[in-house]
Parts: C-alpha cells; structure tokens; sequence
C-alpha cells in the first residue's frame, strides 16, 4: 500500500516514498491522532516503530534499546524533548534525533540544535519532507548505511533496495528486504528469533506467533531455493543463520 499523503495539517497531499533503510525508530508524541498518523505512515514506508507519550517514557526506551533513529517532539508531558535530547547526548547516545515542534523561531531552532539534535522539523510538516529528512540524517552513518552489502553471490544495495543473487535480480516486499538487510549485515552470527522480532518489528508486536518463521520460508524461497548452494540455516531451538559459503 502507498503512502499519499502530506500536509498533516490539512487535506493537501504530495506522494510519499514508499520504503528506506531497515531501520529502528523511536517516535516520541503526546498528540495521539498525530502520534497514530505518524506511527502508521511509518510502518508502512517500512520502519519498525516504536512510541512514547511524555519524555519520561521516552528517554527510558531510548536508553535501553538500541534504534537507529530518534523522532523527538518538544512539547512533551514529565520531561520535554530538549530536556530528554541534552541528557541522551550528556550519557554519550550518538543515535541521530530529530526534533519536532510548532516553535518556528531563530531562537528555538538554535536552543534545539544545541541541545544535540540533528535536525528541526517544524508542524506542520509533509510526510514527504519527514522521510526526506530522516533519509538524509540515515546517510549520515556512513559507510554502513551507504555500501553495498555482499555474501557470497548474494548482493544487496541499502541505498536502492536492489537484491540479486548471481545475476539474477530478486524482488522483495518492505518487510522481507528489511529482515534480509539484517542478516546480510550480521552475517555467519546466530539470530535468535526474538531478535529478529525487536529489531524488525516493533515493541508492540506480539511476540510468540510465527512470523519470523513465515518470512524466512518466504526469503528462502525467493535467495536458495533457486540454487545449488543455501545461505540461510534453521539451528533448531535457537533462531536462524545466514552463512558466508566456504572455499
């Protein structure tokens, strides 16, 4: 399903990009109809999003999980998000933050960036100029996020979603390109299936139905099936494994 639809003050819309990176994201919102808004038009540009209503909550997720990015509203309930943005930076958390507000002044803009955000978004905003932005804080992680990723034959591109094994391209739905990112990127290491929960799902998901399964036969199907050697390894018990092929 595409997302379209941008100003979240008004009926206006522009096209939003469909999918990024695999990616973590801690959204940060007291306001709950932007908050839903936000959080679902997320999900479906394919991040795994996670929510906090007041600073309080906010601050204790970001320091106990490790997300790729912060979208951090100002005006927060407990503790605002300046307050929350200073003592995350103080404790030495490097995770990118972007911070959202109605203050539209030189003077917020500055007191937000000193307080160790990455960038300023001000309501109200396009969910178009939402994903280019943390787009563009994602690049900033470099060379992870930006080099093409290999193992053995099997070749994936974060910058432009391209997958192929050999020379034969392969296809994916957001969900199954952010698990297989994952794996590519954690290689040969054991992925216990909790683990595969958290980072590509997100905190409200469920956990003990079958979907990490479900999407492994899926990548299986689409990566090894077609060849003679397999990548993907079930350790029974445990999670699963994509292996480097021997010489």
């Amino acid at each position: 399903m595409n997302i379209d639809w941008g100003d979240l003050s008004s009926g206006r819309h522009v096209a939003g990009p469909q999918w990024d990176f695999a990616v973590r994201l801690l959204l940060v919102e007291d306001n709950r109809r932007l908050q839903v808004a936000l959080r679902n038009s997320l999900i479906e540009a394919g991040y795994a999003v996670d929510v906090a209503d007041d600073g309080e909550d906010g601050q204790a997720l970001a320091e106990m999980t490790a997300y790729d990015v912060l979208v951090l509203d100002v005006m927060l309930p407990r503790r605002d998000g300046l307050q929350v943005c200073r003592e995350l930076r103080r404790q030495g958390l490097r995770t990118p933050i972007l911070v959202l507000t109605a203050r539209d002044t030189v003077e917020d803009r500055v007191r937000g960036l000193d307080s160790g955000a990455d960038d300023y978004l001000v309501k109200p905003f396009a969910l178009a100029e939402l994903l280019a932005r943390l787009r563009a804080l994602l690049r900033r992680d470099v060379p992870r996020k930006d080099s093409v990723l290999q193992v053995g034959d099997l070749v994936v591109d974060p910058a432009t979603h391209f997958v192929e094994r050999g020379r034969r391209r392969i296809d994916l739905t957001a969900r199954e390109y952010a698990l297989l990112e994952y794996f590519v990127r954690h290689a040969d290491h054991l992925l216990p299936r909790q683990r595969l929960e958290e980072h590509v799902w997100s905190y409200d998901y469920e956990g003990g139905s079958n979907v990490v399964d479900v999407y492994v036969r899926r990548l299986r199907r689409k990566i090894d099936d077609p060849e003679p050697i397999k990548l993907f390894e079930t350790v029974r018990g445990a999670g699963y494994r994509l292996r480097r092929p021997r010489p």
